[in-house]
């Protein structure tokens, strides 16, 4: 699904170097190589703040952390996500509110979000499902209005530009009160182990989370707030640092071969292939990711693998349904889309490597299934 061999191999002698610079100050947690990558990506996605964090699930347990919400208080996200989204809501004893998605994008449906807005409403999560930008100005317009706080989920999504209807471009991460991200290896910006990071604009909620991060402590052994352990250390942001320069042509690739994708297999009448608006730069194809319609998607999945094509089924189960977060008083009919989407969704291989003849071979093995 990912070539992580290959594009190592193109920018190995830049992460060696980075590598090494590491190892000779042997400054290996909070380092210098974790504020050079801090700096940089303030820079490349336009937002004041970034702290850094030891991977994508605790920048968001920290970002809801950071905003000081109470057991018991509502938090409105998508039902069609990976469920670190809704652990960390149920961790700290708030009360995850699922609602439906939109099924052009994927992503959480704002014409349904108000409709599950309660008194003890306090947040709304976005995520920027496979790499798609949510619709940020239509949820930031109910958070506005009713005064709730928006949490980004760029996990999938870092490199996104949103455009406002007046033309205002912003990236992804830095649209909300704060964002997070994941440094997963397979992820469009990825480490080579864990690593996440928290964005925001506000300088006071900046100064608490950095607090959070390191055991509540901004002098050493002084623990003003709680917190948790949650760094980057300095080798995974040296690989970063030597990413970022090329995140927005990574991103091009994947958007280059999701286009080379959808160009072989549109018009196909069991395929619905990915939406996209303008110029693509909403998407950044973190998946690629199908509708199979009036056909057997599971035995496509089965088909795939006997001829050795890698894809995947993100996600099998809604989160609904999920033995963790299953609630007997929620109501299936709430979530017509998701409930549809899961038995349709497949994801085919989709990195800044793929080749025009890799995807013509993988689009006539769908094709040939489907005949």
């Amino acid at each position: 699904m990912v070539d992580l061999k290959g594009q190592y191999e193109f920018i190995k002698e830049e992460v060696q170097t980075s590598f090494n610079k590491v190892l000779s100050t042997t400054s290996f947690i909070n380092g210098p190589a974790v504020k050079e990558f801090q700096e940089d990506l303030e820079h490349y996605l336009g937002v004041k703040h970034v702290i850094p964090c030891a991977n994508g699930t605790d920048a968001l347990q920290i970002a809801l952390m950071g905003l000081k919400l109470q057991p018991g208080d509502e938090v409105i996200t998508a039902d069609f996500t990976f469920a670190a989204t809704v652990e960390v809501i149920s961790l700290l004893q708030l009360k995850p509110v699922l609602v439906d998605v939109d099924p052009r994008t994927f992503n959480i449906d704002p014409q349904v979000i108000e409709a599950a807005i309660s008194p003890k409403t306090k947040a709304i999560i976005p995520v920027h499902l496979f790499g798609q930008a949510a619709n940020m100005q239509a949820i930031n317009k109910l958070a506005e209005k009713y005064s709730l706080f928006v949490i980004e989920d760029n996990a999938q999504g870092i490199g996104a530009t949103y455009t406002y209807d007046d033309g205002n471009k912003i990236k992804t991460g830095a649209l909300g009160h704060v964002g997070a991200t994941s440094f997963f290896p397979s992820k469009n910006l990825g480490a080579y182990g864990d690593g996440g990071a928290i964005f925001t604009n506000d300088d006071d909620l900046a100064h608490f989370i950095r607090g959070i991060v390191n055991h509540g402590m901004y002098k050493r052994y002084y623990h003003d707030v709680v917190g948790v352990n949650s760094r980057l250390d300095s080798l995974q942001a040296a690989v970063l640092k030597v990413k970022l320069n090329y995140l927005d042509f990574y991103n091009e690739r994947r958007k280059e071969a999701a286009l080379n994708y959808s160009s072989l297999l549109s018009g196909h009448p069991n395929i619905v292939t990915p939406f996209t608006s303008g110029n693509c730069t909403s998407h950044v194809f973190h998946q690629y990711t199908l509708r199979i319609i009036g056909a057997d998607r599971d035995g496509l999945v089965q088909y795939l693998n006997d001829h050795e094509i890698p894809c995947g089924v993100y996600y099998p189960v809604p989160l609904h349904n999920q033995k963790a977060y299953f609630d007997p008083k929620v109501n299936q009919d709430n979530f017509p889309v998701t409930n549809k989407l899961v038995k349709e969704v497949i994801s085919l291989p989709m990195h800044s490597e793929l080749t025009k003849e890799q995807i013509k071979f993988i689009t006539g093995k769908v094709i040939s299934f489907l005949a």
